[in-house]
């Protein structure tokens, strides 16, 4: 949605504009001391231009107008771009040398010179550290222009918010758990996948689906293909958020580390063609493939916060699923 400026930030005199003021004080005093009519003309242009410049800088911040697009998936630690459309609604004159950025977390960016009427895109540099939502209700627009004697700098509402997720680590980073079992392979029981585990008689409540027809006429009775079940690939990822009040930087850090390696086992199993599935102790993700069920499990470990500790364990409820437990131990375990 389009904005408009708030109010008038700051004010804040640049060094060429502490030496130009200085300079102007000198000169009046010797005009002052001398009669001379040369320097009180020197000082009148000087006076003159100090107010010129004053009101041009604050005409060169008006009748701007942001409108800002969405964002791409981003993880903490990483660099990416906001799209920006930047429109100068005053029909007289052009903009020029405005700088917009105002927060820690985006690098500010230099428009040189915005036409009368006219409207460009510019991207904005993002790099944001922490997982999490995070909300930019506002953002400033500064300007030095016409003299560089004075920086002057009005807010903007911005009213955009990036939802970042966790920092993803290199699968090699990851712990492992023990996945013989699952996969799309064969079982010993009983069931309809594609691999053909025997012939035998037919029996009283076989399905009749599974009749080997031209077995059946060559023998003169009737045979029953037997077949292999087939298992999903599925893990059940638990992580115990219960770790109480994160009294430390330390500690914090290392709930950190706990959730995204929760994340980059996510990410890298699910592009693995795993239906995988997150446990927490406040909400649980069920067992799914694919990208929304990347971006499920992402949004909820994006939320996450620690919450009270508790000696009861998680539990996926699914017993055919591998399991990668993760909690506050020392020792992970991953079963």
């Amino acid at each position: 949605m389009p904005t408009q400026p708030v109010k008038l930030e700051r004010v804040r005199m640049t060094k060429v504009g502490l030496w130009y003021i200085l300079i102007t004080v000198i000169v009046g005093v010797a005009a002052a001391n001398t009669g001379n009519n040369a320097l009180y003309l020197v000082e009148a242009v000087m006076l003159g231009l100090l107010a010129v410049s004053g009101l041009a800088s604050k005409r060169n911040l008006g009748r701007i107008e942001l409108e800002f697009g969405g964002s791409p998936e981003v993880h903490a630690g990483q660099l990416f771009s906001i799209p920006v459309a930047i429109t100068n609604h005053d029909r007289l004159f052009g903009r020029r040398y405005i700088v917009l950025g105002g927060v820690p977390e985006i690098e500010p960016l230099l428009i040189p010179f915005l036409p009368r009427g006219g409207s460009e895109g510019h991207s904005l540099a993002v790099q944001i550290k922490r997982r999490g939502l995070h909300r930019f209700p506002f953002l400033r627009l500064s300007s030095v222009f016409p003299l560089g004697l004075f920086e002057k700098a009005m807010r903007y509402p911005a009213g955009f918010e990036v939802l970042v997720y966790p920092e993803i680590f290199p699968a090699s980073g990851l712990s492992h758990f023990d996945s013989s079992r699952i996969g799309e392979e064969p079982s010993r029981k009983v069931g309809w996948s594609h691999e053909l585990r025997t012939l035998r008689r037919f029996r009283l409540g076989d399905d009749p689906r599974g009749i080997h027809w031209k077995r059946s006429a060559r023998q003169g009775e009737l045979i029953f293909m037997e077949r292999e079940a087939e298992e999903s690939l599925r893990l059940s990822i638990l992580l115990d958020n219960g770790v109480g009040k994160l009294e430390s930087r330390a500690e914090a850090e290392r709930f950190e580390g706990l959730i995204s390696e929760a994340a980059s086992a996510a990410v890298h199993y699910l592009a693995q063609g795993y239906e995988v599935s997150l446990t927490t102790r406040e909400e649980s993700v069920p067992h799914s493939g694919g990208r929304l069920q990347r971006q499920r499990i992402l949004t909820a470990l994006a939320l996450l916060e620690a919450s009270p500790r508790k000696a009861d364990p998680l539990w996926s409820g699914r017993r055919d699923a591998a399991e990668l437990r993760l909690g506050w131990s020392e020792e992970r375990r991953a079963s």
